[in-house]
């Protein structure tokens, strides 16, 4: 097997590892949150699971990603089956609302914070397993803060345009409400399209570096894992 080959391989399995549970379970959380506050459609359908499989979309979930990956693409970005939520369900719509979509991104932060606390029993593995577990849980940490952070952009239809309607004055809230038609289309040209013109017209890794390197630098110093990992 060639050294390109065997690279290839090797940065798959680093990787599959936190896809799996980063995407899944941030739809989970969604699920979760919206059955506490008073809509059980997604606890019937099964979707308020630990199992990633019953969260996976094969396109968003497993070839998007690897696309990406395999294209040494600098964001990585990818999406579960949406969890289903019927809003006027929740007890006090405007106010869950707002928490269903939060709980997504928050789940990504807690489990940036358990890969960083795995580390120390990482420590424990023979040298060839803990650099592997080492780059896998380095990866767990960045794809996750990179999902929390990506989503609560205040843009329909990720989490944080749900947070913004929420929170907006009602004259606010409904154009922007209005825009989750065209919200897909926004993020392909944002994501896919801009970059291709060029590293300047990256905006979307523009706009999230700066947060994402003050949540990182945050987690791994307060968990005291920043040294393994320099």
């Amino acid at each position: 097997m060639s050294d390109s080959n065997s690279e290839v391989i090797r940065q798959f399995t680093v990787w599959v590892l936190p896809v799996l549970f980063a995407i899944p379970l941030h739809e989970a959380a969604h699920g979760f949150a919206a059955w506490k506050l008073g809509d059980d459609t997604a606890y019937r359908q099964g979707r308020i699971s630990l199992n990633p499989l019953r969260h996976i979309d094969p396109f968003g979930t497993i070839l998007l990603p690897g696309v990406l990956l395999l294209a040494g693409s600098h964001f990585l970005f990818g999406y579960a089956k949406p969890v289903p939520v019927n809003f006027g369900r929740l007890r006090n719509p405007r106010r869950d609302t707002v928490l269903v979509a939060a709980a997504g991104p928050a789940m990504n932060i807690v489990l940036a914070v358990i890969s960083a606390v795995l580390i120390y029993p990482a420590l424990l593995l023979p040298e060839s397993a803990y650099q592997w577990a080492l780059e896998t849980l380095n990866n767990s940490i960045v794809l996750n803060l990179i999902l929390a952070v990506f989503n609560m952009i205040p843009l329909p239809p990720l989490d944080g345009g749900r947070v913004a309607v929420g929170l907006l004055p009602r004259p606010l809230s409904r154009p922007l409400a209005r825009i989750e038609r065209y919200g897909m289309l926004i993020l392909i040209t944002l994501l896919i399209l801009l970059p291709m013109l060029g590293p300047q017209f990256n905006v979307v890794s523009q706009l999230l570096s700066p947060p994402l390197d003050f949540l990182y630098n945050a987690i791994v110093n307060l968990t005291g894992v920043a040294r393994y990992l320099s």
